[in-house]
């Protein structure tokens, strides 16, 4: 039981002092005779809090930024009227800051023996799951002097998943890919393994493509196309190390690289080929494999959203051994890490010749856009100190680029908003080049 304010405004004003004891107070109360007798009216006839029955529905999941809308269905067993104020208590990154208060609260009246609904609008902040925390209702009489209150455990989850923002370059890039298979027409010669059809050689065509009995049959240079192949296997390996938890703008490198992934997955299972994801740094993070073109997109976007940097040095012999036992056969294995001296030089490059071996190797990194602006900074002496020191690590992160393609890696540095597109472009152009 709650003393109102309403109540202990009366109180203060009472001008017959009598002692009443009541359950859950701290002490004695100092009120007039009718304000006794007007509260315990208003706390008998206040709902009982502990018996009311509560059930959840609605959404389990939503995207990231976008609006998840959980109901809390409240039902009052009693013979008495509930008017009542419930907390819907959830994480803090359930919502956008300064939003929680306004979202959380609800005012309800549910007659005796009925039933009402109320809605909590989440929009989390964070991946990851929420989990709904304890309903506090505080019931109030028809006065409003006193109040029961009482909390319930009501659980529920809302799984937020990655926001693939990128998905709006995925038009582009199945165009381009209707191109590269022939299902549009145009003046462009593609390269793989699988014969497509005859055309008419054109200045700048590949000499060995040539077909000489179809040229002998017809008054003109004939020469084959080929379409790219299908059913190839990729493996995005996610390294969730120390170096993914840095943050590029708001978000860690993780997000993005997430990001990346699930364009190109999503172009790959378009392009007939099949998409495996392997999350790593010193043990297994989440494995997707064997999933249908319907249900992988899904499926990855489902296992990414748990995934959170972990503060520890990848282990890049154990990447590899794993990265060798889940893609058996000759895959392209599109790793998502960072192009840092250190984890390269001392863990991926030792290692690299087993993986370039058997699988066609693709580095994606993100860049951080802060330092392409630091190096143009000028105007100061701060910022000629900075744009000197953005210099050096840009040179830096070009020399180890240059060792890695040294070892036939092919690599993408982009920023976060780029990088996502150059890493489509670069599977398209691994594919127009037949070396998948």
């Amino acid at each position: 039981m709650a003393l109102t304010g309403r109540t202990a405004l009366l109180a203060a004003l009472g001008s017959l002092p009598v002692g009443i004891w009541a359950p859950g107070w701290a002490g004695i109360l100092a009120v007039n005779a009718p304000l006794a007798v007007a509260c315990a009216c208003d706390f008998a006839l206040a709902a009982p809090v502990r018996r009311l029955g509560l059930t959840r529905s609605g959404d389990t999941s939503a995207r990231l930024g976008e609006t998840a809308e959980v109901t809390l269905t409240v039902t009052n067993p009693s013979n008495r009227p509930l008017r009542a104020r419930i907390r819907d208590a959830w994480p803090p990154s359930s919502w956008e800051p300064g939003t929680e208060v306004a979202a959380s609260r609800h005012h309800v009246t549910v007659p005796p023996g009925e039933r009402r609904r109320v809605t909590t609008r989440l929009r989390p902040t964070r991946r990851g799951d929420r989990e709904a925390d304890r309903v506090t209702i505080r019931s109030y009489g028809p006065l409003g002097l006193l109040t029961r209150q009482g909390t319930h455990k009501v659980p529920w989850t809302v799984r937020v998943l990655p926001p693939f923002t990128s998905r709006k370059h995925l038009p582009s890039k199945l165009a381009r890919l209707r191109e590269l298979d022939g299902r549009t027409s145009v003046l462009n010669r593609g390269e793989g393994t699988e014969f497509d059809s005859l055309r008419e050689y054109v200045p700048g065509d590949d000499t060995r493509s040539i077909d000489w009995r179809a040229t002998a049959r017809q008054s003109t240079v004939a020469v084959r196309t080929w379409r790219p192949e299908r059913d190839r296997h990729i493996l995005l390996a996610l390294d969730t190390g120390r170096t993914s938890a840095g943050r590029v703008g708001d978000a860690p490198r993780l997000d993005a690289s997430m990001d990346a992934a699930l364009l190109l997955a999503a172009l790959a299972s378009r392009a007939g080929d099949r998409v495996d994801l392997l999350a790593y740094d010193r043990r297994v993070r989440a494995l997707v494999q064997g999933r249908t073109a319907g249900d992988m997109l899904p499926s990855l976007v489902n296992a990414m959203a748990t995934l959170e940097p972990e503060l520890l040095e990848t282990d890049s012999r154990g990447l590899t051994s794993t990265v060798l036992r889940t893609a058996p056969r000759h895959s392209l294995v599109v790793l998502f890490t960072t192009l840092d001296a250190a984890p390269i030089e001392e863990g991926l490059l030792p290692v690299l010749p087993q993986l370039t071996q058997r699988h066609t190797v693709l580095v994606a990194s993100v860049a951080d856009p802060h330092v392409a602006r630091m190096a143009k900074a000028r105007g100061s002496t701060d910022s000629v100190y900075e744009a000197a020191a953005a210099a050096q690590a840009q040179v830096e992160r070009h020399r180890i680029a240059g060792q890695l393609r040294r070892h036939g890696v092919t690599v993408v540095d982009a920023t976060p908003d780029t990088l996502a597109p150059e890493l489509a472009d670069a599977y398209l152009a691994l594919k127009t080049a037949g070396r998948l």
